[in-house]
């Protein structure tokens, strides 16, 4: 497979030696990851943060298990952001999910592995109708993944965002009615979760990004202003890596319109 080329290189983005583990603790205050032992694995998250994600998935999955979750975030940031086939975006998003599926049995205390498991199937869900993944029961294992992980670690950001972002999608979709009966989902809950990642990773703009979809999907008009003010403040961030300058970035175009 061809993978396509990060749009926005950047030297700044390159952790090379000792660089990667003193910036580990704040490019993985989102999603908890612990520094690798293995060099090799590193290696691949030195490819993922500077945005050689065909080169992090290549090399994490030849590290086995322990490299399992720099070639999932690498493989399912690329398909959320860079893959425009959209059969390419959706065969790599469930060969995340399988593999987290593989890792949660192996190693079923990975808190990635549940994370991951959940936003490679959330991404699957939007690309092919959060309607129809309902329809199939993906829903479920969605907010189970981000249940466990939670409960794995309960200062995980992204799964907070996740989570929330779950609220909404459903509420959204189903009405808060239907979605409180059948999924168990509210408003409250899915602000406070949000509210939560914000805490959690002040820096974010992914964090700012999800939150401002939730409160218009979950709160329409009277969530607008609130919203813009998130957006404005994403497009503000300063990225430390590849994954964060595409969220920058898409939060300025969306300022821009």
């Amino acid at each position: 497979m061809t993978w396509k080329t990060f749009p926005y290189p950047d030297q700044a983005y390159s952790y090379a030696g000792a660089a990667l583990q003193e910036n580990w603790g704040r490019l993985h205050r989102g999603d908890c990851e612990p520094f690798p032992d293995d060099p090799k694995v590193q290696d691949a998250w030195r490819s993922y943060h500077a945005g050689d994600f065909g080169k992090a998935v290549e090399a994490g999955l030849a590290c086995g298990l322990a490299g399992y979750n720099a070639a999932n975030k690498a493989a399912t940031i690329y398909a959320s952001y860079l893959e425009t086939d959209d059969d390419r975006k959706r065969h790599l998003l469930m060969e995340v999910a399988q593999r987290c599926e593989e890792q949660q049995q192996k190693s079923p205390k990975v808190v990635n592995a549940w994370y991951l498991h959940a936003f490679a199937l959330g991404r699957y869900s939007q690309s092919i109708s959060v309607v129809k993944a309902l329809a199939q029961g993906l829903g479920g294992k969605i907010k189970h993944s981000l249940t466990r992980a939670l409960e794995l670690e309960p200062r995980h950001a992204d799964a907070h965002i996740a989570l929330g972002a779950y609220h909404a999608e459903v509420i959204d979709k189903v009405g808060a009615l239907v979605g409180g009966i059948t999924y168990g989902v509210k408003k409250d809950a899915g602000k406070a979760l949000l509210e939560a990642a914000l805490k959690l990773n002040p820096d974010s703009a992914i964090t700012r990004i999800e939150y401002a979809n939730a409160l218009v999907m979950m709160f329409g008009k009277a969530g607008m202003k609130d919203a813009e003010r998130l957006y404005q403040a994403a497009a503000e961030c300063r990225p430390m890596d590849a994954m964060e300058r595409l969220d920058v970035e898409a939060a300025k175009a969306e300022v821009a319109d």
